[in-house]
């Protein structure tokens, strides 16, 4: 079975195919494509509180060619999701209704809490060692999400209006950084030793590939902290032309490294691990369990 997932950001929009297949009883998803456009709608929304024109058009040309794609490769069953960026923008419910219209692909706009609960779907934390505890974090244009996992039980999905964007846009006050280390120091005190992180992100995930780590293989927290120190000594055409980083990738790293250590730091985490994975592979697993239910896989 053929399924597909469209998760609209606030830096990016990423269509991910996958094929889904049972193997000795043991459900499969293997991704066949991973297409992503830096549609950046955090730049409009978390100013001025809603998508312009241009944007608005970028999204449509960015669907319209999904569906394209979605046509050729023979996919049948899709869901699509839009985050904070869509959450903050007044004028998101045209946009949505203007897209089902031309293209016949509807959007959810989902709440953080969910955001959070569908990265979790991919159940990564199950599959690691049981004696630890394991905070997902994935961190976006316009939020992080954090999903803590502890004895084989899910503890808490939480979402926070801290993302790359706003920071970049200087929109997060320090209360909130406040209300979040607070919130994690809290809900994570039971277990001072032995916790890891796991993270997801266009950031996190780049920041992995640079490191030259095998694949399975963590970070430790000094090293983000050295990548944040070493790229915040660099202007944004430096960072660009020595790690070979496209632009919109080059500005947003600083803050999401501000990010994944200051969750790591007040989580007492000192490992991350980065399986790349993210909010279009928990939909694809969502799509699955819902079409189960069905009957129609």
């Amino acid at each position: 079975m053929r399924l597909a997932a469209i998760d609209i950001g606030s830096n990016a929009a990423r269509l991910l195919i996958s094929d889904v297949s049972i193997n000795n009883g043991k459900t499969e998803f293997n991704k066949i494509n991973l297409v992503r456009v830096p549609l950046r709608l955090g730049f409009d929304v978390f100013e001025k509180k809603e998508i312009s024109p241009e944007k608005t058009d970028m999204i449509l040309h960015t669907i319209k060619a999904y569906k394209h794609l979605l046509d050729a490769y023979g996919v049948l069953h899709i869901k699509a999701a839009a985050t904070s960026a869509m959450r903050d923008a007044v004028n998101a419910r045209a946009i949505i209704d203007r897209v089902r219209n031309e293209t016949g692909i509807p959007i959810e706009v989902i709440s953080g809490g969910n955001e959070a609960a569908l990265i979790y779907e991919n159940h990564i934390a199950e599959n690691m060692d049981k004696d630890h505890a394991y905070l997902y974090i994935d961190v976006g244009g316009g939020s992080t999400e954090l999903t803590f996992f502890a004895g084989n039980k899910l503890v808490f999905s939480a979402s926070f209006n801290i993302g790359t964007i706003r920071l970049l846009k200087g929109q997060v006050a320090v209360n909130q950084w406040d209300n979040m280390k607070d919130f994690i120091k809290k809900e994570t005190k039971d277990f001072p030793n032995n916790m890891i992180a796991i993270g997801s992100g266009g950031n996190i995930n780049k920041i992995f590939s640079l490191s030259k780590r095998k694949e399975g293989k963590s970070l430790h927290i000094d090293l983000l902290k050295d990548y944040y120190k070493e790229f915040s000594n660099f202007s944004l055409a430096d960072r660009m032309r020595l790690y070979k980083l496209r632009e919109d990738r080059a500005d947003v790293i600083v803050p999401a490294l501000q990010i994944y250590i200051n969750v790591m730091r007040w989580a007492n985490a000192q490992e991350i691990y980065v399986p790349k994975i993210g909010l279009a592979d928990g939909l694809i697993q969502h799509l699955y369990a819902d079409l189960k239910k069905k009957g129609i896989t």
